[in-house]
């Protein structure tokens, strides 16, 4: 390029448009660097908000005492916030105390007939086990007031069951082990005797609908003599089940039925004898503490017994070894699947089920922990040892729920068969096990894509082909605007059509759509073997695919016209209902074959777009010197066009593969939306980005849910990021591959 002279140098035109060079220049750079500046920024914010999941829980003492009041501390409790506790002992007597410092708040002495032996809680719920056999049920409550914007909190007793003593046990023995659980209609109570006999009684409950009091009345009562010195029991919150340890390392299990007690020894050994049991949150889980630290998780799983019948079975789940002595207690959360073990050395260790995490660790330093017990919001933990010292702890563990396992990896959850990649966020009770599996999103998301991609390449590369290389100059300024045009049709309405109109008439028409597959090619085929006979059909060059329109619509009608015939012969007039029956494949009306179809049109003008520019910019001087050279025209499109145009068409297939992964509306509205692992053309799925459209609206800011949805979008992005990295790596190469031409 010649250099300017020194007299154009001053020329004021010349120095017009070197300014505006220079500044172009400067804006072209700034909004580059402002691009990559975003898309940093979006990067870094996603792992902002993701980052906390992955921290450790922290627990640490705030205060130690002994715990105000007298004789033997049976049973400890704490309020929601953490600031007031409980301690009932074995002469009755309820002490509430602030947690803080144990000043005394309030004392109540129980008018019992006899001193109480046995305690057990379901949260705010306590039973009392007497030694006369007796028993009676307590819910201790807080009422708050404001007194010059101070909160204060008055405690108070209540007596679920009534005050009246319920009997348990006619004989009149101690109750040296108790458990209970109170429903709405009914409430049930497990107690082991000291002559080793199990109670179970049931009581029905019933309330007034104009004085709202409630009237218990007795059920039904079943006694069973222990074959082998029990340790411990608990009765599930279902009245189903009872579990029972006993002393020689061994666990039963005791159906609830109207004719009494049923056993089921549990089939596994342990190594270990039993020290403690306990429940999870809802009841689905029992855990079991062993002499030497490991804690072990169970749950009722379906299986077929020998007659082949579905029955439930107590099955090993997962274990807990952090710890290495014995295990004294096991407090569970009251609002998830979290609990605290205390062992003989003083260690307390806090884990979480679903997960399988070691959360915190930390040691009393004063002897064995005896009882452990929560607060509603999981941020107080309270422990007494041996010694009746009271140890408080503040606990800061935000998103326990989270690791690696539970986010890629198999989890077998409560109420499953066995362990498996499971999305499912929320539900309507409050004993809800999360699951949140990112695999099965991640799967919806690529098959999505795969299906689109499946139907739009063939038809937007073969267009694109046709289009640049063989249609008529006129016919292409029509048809590529047109077509280019359809990109900027709004998303949500393909997928109202998709879901409204698309899916209904596929579920009705499925042989058809199927037969119009097999009927097309060889359509197409007999038309172009005709059109060789027909005359002066020189006239219509490039105009060909105008004149394939009236043969794809009657094509369409014939198939549809045959499909009713097609299921009448072949699948007893029903296709879906034979696929299910004789192939077990299901149906769903909105699946990945609508999602394809639909989701396909939407890249076919990407696709189509940018490849058609791509070949049509092939130099004609390399497609003039291969005709020349005696090639036909399809030759020169195999050997010469389709490799230089190779980046370009290439650069389109990835445009139009990152649409496809990034499209929300269409699959959102095409498809069932469930996070369903399945290859099935018929079965639907659920995307990533249709997930965080769904569920960001409902998520708690700052929770777990609201936090794995950003990591969703952080996976997303990185997806697109690596998959585009790399293609345009490959496009780069084939570019300075085929440069030479």
């Amino acid at each position: 390029m010649p250099q300017p002279t020194l007299q154009t140098r001053h020329n004021p035109r010349y120095r017009r448009r070197a300014f505006k060079d220079q500044l172009a220049r400067y804006f072209v750079g700034v909004g580059g660097i402002s691009v990559i500046a975003a898309i940093l920024l979006i990067f870094f914010y996603l792992l902002y908000v993701v980052i906390p999941m992955f921290e450790s829980a922290q627990i640490h003492q705030v205060s130690e005492y002994t715990v105000p009041g007298s004789g033997k501390t049976l049973y400890i409790g704490v309020e929601e916030l953490g600031e007031v506790a409980l301690r009932i002992s074995d002469q009755g007597e309820v002490v509430f105390f602030k947690s803080a410092d144990g000043t005394v708040m309030k004392r109540v002495q129980l008018k019992l007939p006899a001193r109480v032996t046995s305690i057990a809680d379901n949260f705010d719920n306590v039973m009392l086990g007497l030694e006369n056999g007796e028993a009676i049920a307590l819910k201790y409550v807080f009422t708050a007031s404001y007194h010059n914007d101070v909160r204060e909190l008055t405690p108070g007793i209540e007596y679920p069951l009534g005050e009246k003593l319920l009997v348990i046990d006619q004989a009149g023995e101690p109750l040296r082990r108790i458990s209970f659980h109170i429903n709405d209609d009914s409430a049930g109570v497990a107690a082991l005797t000291n002559d080793n006999r199990m109670r179970y009684v049931r009581y029905a409950r019933t309330q007034d609908f104009l004085t709202q009091s409630m009237t218990t009345e007795l059920e039904s009562n079943s006694e069973y003599v222990m074959k082998k010195p029990a340790r411990d029991l608990v009765l599930t919150p279902n009245l189903q089940y009872i579990y029972t340890a006993t002393e020689t390392a061994g666990l039963l299990q005791f159906t609830l039925t109207d004719e009494g007690l049923d056993e089921a020894p549990v089939s596994q050994a342990f190594k270990q004898n039993i020290s403690s049991v306990g429940l999870l949150l809802g009841g689905a889980s029992l855990m079991v503490g062993l002499e030497n630290g490991e804690i072990q998780q169970w749950m009722q799983v379906r299986d077929k017994n020998a007659a082949g019948e579905d029955t439930r079975k107590l099955t090993f789940i997962r274990k807990f070894n952090s710890n290495t002595h014995t295990i004294q207690t096991i407090a569970a959360e009251h609002r998830r699947k979290g609990f605290a073990v205390g062992d003989s050395s003083g260690e307390i260790t806090v884990y979480y089920a679903t997960s399988n995490r070691t959360l915190a660790t930390i040691n009393t330093g004063a002897g064995s922990v005896k009882e452990l017990a929560w607060s509603a919001r999981g941020e107080h933990l309270l422990a007494l040892d041996d010694n009746e010292h009271m140890h408080v702890y503040d606990v800061h563990n935000e998103y326990p729920e989270v690791s690696w396992d539970v986010l890629w990896g198999k989890v077998w959850y409560e109420g499953y068969d066995q362990p498996d990649y499971i999305w499912q966020s929320s539900a309507s009770t409050n004993d809800f096990e999360p699951k949140l599996s990112l695999v099965p999103l991640s799967f919806g998301t690529i098959k999505a894509a795969i299906y689109a991609m499946l139907f739009a390449v063939p038809i937007a590369i073969l267009g694109a082909i046709f289009t640049a290389q063989f249609m008529a100059p006129r016919m292409r300024q029509t048809v590529k605007p047109a077509i280019e045009i359809m990109e900027a049709l709004p998303t949500v309405i393909l997928g109202f059509l998709a879901g409204l109109w698309l899916a209904p008439l596929v579920e009705a028409q499925l042989a058809g759509i199927f037969a119009l597959l097999i009927i097309l090619p060889p359509g197409f085929l007999l038309f172009a073997w005709l059109w060789r006979y027909v005359p002066g059909r020189s006239v219509f060059d490039g105009w060909e695919a105008a004149l394939l329109i009236p043969v794809v619509l009657l094509l369409i009608w014939f198939a549809m016209a045959i499909s009713h015939p097609i299921e009448n012969v072949f699948f007893d007039g029903n296709l879906r209902l034979y696929m299910s029956q004789h192939w077990g494949i299901g149906f769903d009306q909105r699946n990945s074959l609508v999602v394809g179809l639909i989701m396909g049109f939407a890249v076919i003008p990407t696709i189509f777009s940018i490849a058609e520019d791509a070949l049509f910019s092939v130099p004609q001087h390399l497609i003039r010197g291969s005709l020349a050279l005696g090639a036909t025209r399809w030759q020169t499109l195999m050997r010469v066009v389709l490799p230089a145009a190779s980046p370009g068409i290439f650069s389109g297939l990835m445009m139009g593969f990152g649409r496809a992964v990034g499209e929300t509306m269409i699959v959102l509205m095409a498809t069932g939306n469930t996070p369903v692992m399945d290859m099935s053309i018929f079965e639907g799925m659920r995307t990533l980005s249709a997930n965080i459209a769904v569920e960001v609206p409902e998520a708690e800011v700052a929770s777990t849910h609201y936090r794995v949805l950003f990591l969703a979008a952080l996976v997303l992005f990185l997806f697109t990021f690596i998959f585009n990295t790399a293609a345009e790596i490959i496009r780069q190469r084939l570019r300075k591959r085929y440069s030479a031409l």
